[in-house]
């Protein structure tokens, strides 16, 4: 089947309105989960195929949040599918307003390699919990894994329903010629802006989840053991292949050496050098590899930077010395390496971060203050968190997403709901009274008073 008509199938069959049935949506979610259950072992291998990834970080990062995301969406989607009522005003007295929300249609949702499964299946949860169609494309550099997506939707949906659709940027472009009535991607800004051009096309919605120089700032007052601790874990999880990972540390000056030096010690602790461990997993391709090892300055290595390009293995490495002036500070790292950047002056530091582009997630380590608020308030962001790194992305009921180049729109739990929602305003007018002297002439000063009343209170 073309795209053309498996774009068209799927607007006939969102048209016979099956899936805007709620009992349906439930059956189709409980499907999806049953599906990956009986496919796991297969789905766990195909990532270590594409990353060398273990059985545990894949579990714990990928598929048990597409797990928790399917019973949380079966077990609220009849709340959140109801029409919401709203208060109404004294104008259009009496009245009953309300909200009702309805699947969008038609929607495409295009994955990125870094958590294939994670970033591709949760949307389409969201978007089959609210009742659309999909036409899913993921990420062909990570090709076993999205061989396996296409594995498990187009052996168990019909097509005319949901159905993945495999290649590379051909077909990518050739998707996007289609109209959709919305579009989510998730992946790096300048796709993102390709993708955005297209939809304006068509005035499609779009969701895009993109990235950014996520900052995570180390206030004198913080805990170093337990922000050390929290910080290598969210940045070298994944080799640093995380949208959400801190991408550089700004370190008062005070703490700045027993912050490497617990950093260091904890990679010696955990991280096998030299090799692909239990928790560590391989640059996604050479072109990456190359491109991160650019990023290198030999001069201002504290630790690590030990490299295999043919096991596409790059250890976790800590720099330090580094300005806002450096290489590696000009572009979303998005891999295993951590610059450290020594501060005297907070507010120095705060016009520097406000000064580059709006990160996807912002970290604040220290103790809760008035210091601490006005952090979070001047500096702009998707989504961040006090005293950790990453893990606010794994609480379903924060929106997750960001603002500027690092996203458009959010998602997860409710939020992914009305993601794919368009929610259709609604009121119910009383038949009882009409005020229709106010409505037609001889309009006068008694009549415009009363009106005024009744508008602006």
């Amino acid at each position: 089947m073309t795209i053309p008509e498996l774009v068209r199938q799927q607007r006939i069959y969102f048209n016979t309105n099956t899936t805007r049935d709620i009992a349906f949506r439930i059956s189709q979610l409980k499907l999806l989960k049953s599906t990956m259950k009986k496919h796991e072992k297969a789905m766990l291998d195909a990532v270590y195929a594409d990353l060398r990834k273990s059985r545990y970080d894949t579990t714990a990062t990928e598929l048990s949040l597409i797990y928790g995301e399917i019973r949380n969406a079966i077990r609220c989607l009849p709340a959140w599918s109801r029409k919401q009522r709203v208060r109404g005003n004294l104008l259009n007295f009496p009245q009953r307003s309300y909200l009702l929300p309805e699947p969008y249609g038609v929607t495409y949702i295009a994955g990125p390699w870094n958590y294939p499964y994670q970033l591709t299946l949760l949307p389409l949860v969201s978007a089959l919990a609210a009742g659309n169609t999909a036409v899913v494309k993921p990420s062909e550099y990570a090709p076993n894994a999205s061989r396996m997506i296409a594995n498990i939707i187009n052996e168990n949906f019909p097509p005319d329903y949901v159905h993945v659709v495999e290649g590379g940027t051909d077909v990518a472009g050739t998707i996007l010629r289609e109209r959709f009535d919305k579009i989510f991607f998730s992946g790096g800004s300048a796709v993102g802006k390709i993708v955005y051009e297209a939809a304006a096309r068509n005035l499609t919605p779009v969701t895009l989840e993109l990235g950014g120089k996520n900052p995570a700032i180390l206030l004198p007052t913080c805990n170093i053991g337990i922000a050390a601790k929290r910080i290598v874990w969210g940045k070298f999880s994944n080799a640093g292949q995380t949208c959400v990972a801190p991408d550089y540390l700004l370190v008062h000056s005070s703490i700045e050496q027993r912050v490497l030096e617990e950093l260091r010690r904890l990679l010696v602790a955990h991280f096998k050098n030299g090799a692909i461990g239990e928790n560590y997993v391989a640059i996604i391709d050479d072109r990456h590899f190359d491109r991160l090892t650019k990023l290198i300055d030999p001069a201002k290595v504290y630790f690590g930077g030990t490299m295999n390009k043919q096991e596409r293995y790059l250890s976790p490495t800590l720099l330090h010395n580094v300005s806002f002036d450096d290489q590696i500070m000009k572009e979303e790292i998005f891999g295993p390496l951590l610059p450290v950047i020594r501060f005297d002056d907070l507010g120095d530091v705060v016009t520097r971060v406000r000064a580059l582009e709006k990160p996807l997630s912002f970290y604040l380590f220290g103790k809760r203050s008035a210091i601490t608020d006005a952090l979070f308030r001047d500096i702009s962001f998707g989504g961040g968190s006090l005293n950790d790194t990453v893990l606010y992305f794994a609480n379903r009921r924060l929106p997750f997403g960001g603002i500027g180049t690092s996203g458009i729109g959010s998602y997860h739990g409710e939020h992914g709901f009305k993601c794919f929602s368009h929610y259709k305003a609604v009121m119910e007018k009383g038949t009882w009274i009409e005020p229709w002297l106010f409505k037609v002439p001889p309009y006068t000063e008694s009549k415009l008073k009363v009106l005024r009343w009744l508008i602006e209170h």
